[in-house]
């Protein structure tokens, strides 16, 4: 057999039991539709959904489902109207949001690390988001919105170093990640720091911050987030296909006319922004990134990014993690942080071991 047909046959293997087909549109676009991706997009974005109807009606003041949607279209009492819109609603479409956010962030990390374990929780990036957020609390005394303006600049100042000190002749998957992981231990010993030399009431503050939470959520959070959303989102769906062509190799890529180097940095300034505008609206929630990305494409058995999908499955786990915050636990209502980080650390185990098995690690 020689090489061609080699290469062939492994091509027929690995797309046995895959099913897609070519779409052409009008203007001369052609696409290439997976049914069971539609499916499991289409499922996730469902239930999504349902979760959030579900979430909305959920608190001390309980809502009926049909009377949430009632009042959504507009034809719900003054009562439940205050009460949806003023106060769930916002925190709602932030838990939708961040965890679609940290959903693609993390899609892009992995396909350009080419490693699972590629994301922004382990490459430090969060924690930059939030020894600038902590500078604001602790040095400047600054109000919510100064606070959001530093964890952003943390996050991005952070990736751009990391990224320099990773580089040598292009980006390898472990070697930033290792470069990530020693990131993250110094930026947890500035966090650290800061936090000894704040008063109490700064303190308190901080650490409610560093946990990550979606209570008190309002519509101030939602629009920076939203419009960040709006904005990245269909710029790294437009790299899609370019961020599958690097997943072969640089050599490869580049043979395809990708520009590799000016892609990467595009696609890593995206997922940073992401990252940072996520942590600035609901602080630093953990695992999210890692494990959406991976889910989905558990969910999907389509190869590449799936980043849409990611994003999709990133709302619902943020979402699920809001309702267990608020239910599973009596009385005692937790931070969303908390519980990802929970399921998040099995996760992470499971993870490490799955890959030692492989022989990755």
């Amino acid at each position: 057999m020689n090489a061609k047909t080699g290469t062939a046959a492994r091509g027929a293997k690995g797309s046995k039991g895959r099913k897609s087909r070519g779409v052409r549109t009008p203007g001369g676009i052609s696409l290439r539709v997976e049914p069971r991706a539609v499916a499991v997009g289409l499922s996730l974005l469902a239930a999504a959904l349902v979760l959030a109807v579900l979430l909305i009606g959920t608190g001390d003041f309980e809502i009926a489902p049909l009377d949430v949607v009632r009042t959504l279209a507009g034809n719900g009492t003054p009562a439940h109207d205050f009460v949806i819109n003023d106060l769930r609603l916002p925190r709602v479409i932030v838990a939708l949001l961040v965890g679609a956010a940290l959903g693609m962030a993390g899609g892009i990390f992995q396909s350009v690390s080419r490693n699972p374990l590629g994301s922004p929780d382990l490459l430090g990036f969060g924690y930059g988001s939030a020894v600038g957020a902590l500078v604001v609390i602790i040095l400047f005394k600054g109000d919510a919105s100064a606070v959001a303006t530093g964890a952003v600049v943390g996050g991005v100042l952070t990736g751009a170093v990391v990224y320099l000190l990773a580089y040598k002749q292009g980006i390898q998957g472990y070697r930033l990640v290792l470069v990530g992981i020693g990131a993250s231990a110094m930026l947890v010993a500035v966090i650290q720091y800061l936090l000894t030399k704040a008063q109490l009431v700064e303190a308190s503050r901080a650490m409610v911050w560093l946990t990550g939470s979606l209570a008190g959520r309002d519509w101030a959070q939602v629009w920076p987030l939203l419009v960040t959303c709006l904005v990245v989102f269909p710029l790294v769906l437009g790299q899609g296909r370019a961020l599958r062509m690097m997943e072969m190799g640089d050599d490869a890529a580049y043979a395809l006319g990708v520009r590799v180097e000016r892609t990467r940095i595009l696609l890593m300034l995206a997922a940073i922004v992401l990252t940072t505008a996520a942590s600035a609206a609901a602080g630093p929630i953990s695992f999210v990134a890692l494990a959406a990305p991976q889910l989905a494409r558990r969910l999907t058995r389509s190869p590449g990014s799936n980043l849409l999908s990611g994003a999709l499955m990133g709302a619902v786990l943020l979402l699920l993690s809001d309702w267990a915050s608020q239910r599973a636990f009596g009385s005692d209502q937790l931070p969303v942080g908390v519980v990802t980080g929970l399921v998040g650390g099995v996760y992470l185990l499971w993870l490490l071991v799955t890959e030692r098995k492989a022989g990755r690690i």
